[in-house]
């Protein structure tokens, strides 16, 4: 991850959260901007991923492993942002279990968390990852009015 510092260092970071891996897509967008796109880390456009090895290799729920959120953690420290995505409820939910991790241990990265979204992370393609970034980050998209305007009601220029 050394090399890789850089793209996450005051970005916008999504981390999709689960028991077995955790995926991390830095942002080309610092808080308060709007992302336009996900900057892989890799020339083959792969992204970081933090993964759990230890007793779960099929990634069902077992007892936290504090070791896991400790690396998913430092992975996601220097963020400037972060947006969750996770799947699942009650004990299944690996983001719910990180959350209380670090408010915990680590309220300097829980500060950084913008929401906590439940989602299908396992078909979630790059658009879509980038699509909630924008939403979550950035606010919703303006509404075409239908006359060429965007952001603005017909009122406003009466």
């Amino acid at each position: 991850m050394a090399g890789n510092i850089e793209l996450i260092r005051g970005k916008n970071v999504v981390a999709s959260i689960a028991f077995q891996q955790s995926v991390i897509y830095p942002t080309d967008a610092a808080p308060g901007q709007r992302p336009e796109h996900l900057v892989a880390d890799d020339p083959l456009g792969h992204f970081h991923k933090v993964h759990h090895f230890a007793g779960n290799p099929d990634g069902t729920y077992e007892a936290d492993s504090p070791e896991y959120w400790r690396e998913l953690t430092e992975a996601l420290a220097l963020a400037g942002a972060i947006l969750l995505l996770g799947h699942g409820a009650g004990k299944a939910n690996a983001s719910h279990h990180w959350v209380a991790y670090v408010e915990k241990h680590r309220t300097d990265v829980a500060a950084k968390v913008v929401a906590d979204v439940r989602v299908d992370i396992d078909h979630l393609d790059d658009t879509q990852v980038l699509r909630l970034a924008q939403y979550y980050f950035a606010g919703p998209p303006v509404r075409d009015f239908g006359d060429s305007r965007w952001g603005e009601s017909a009122e406003a220029n009466s």
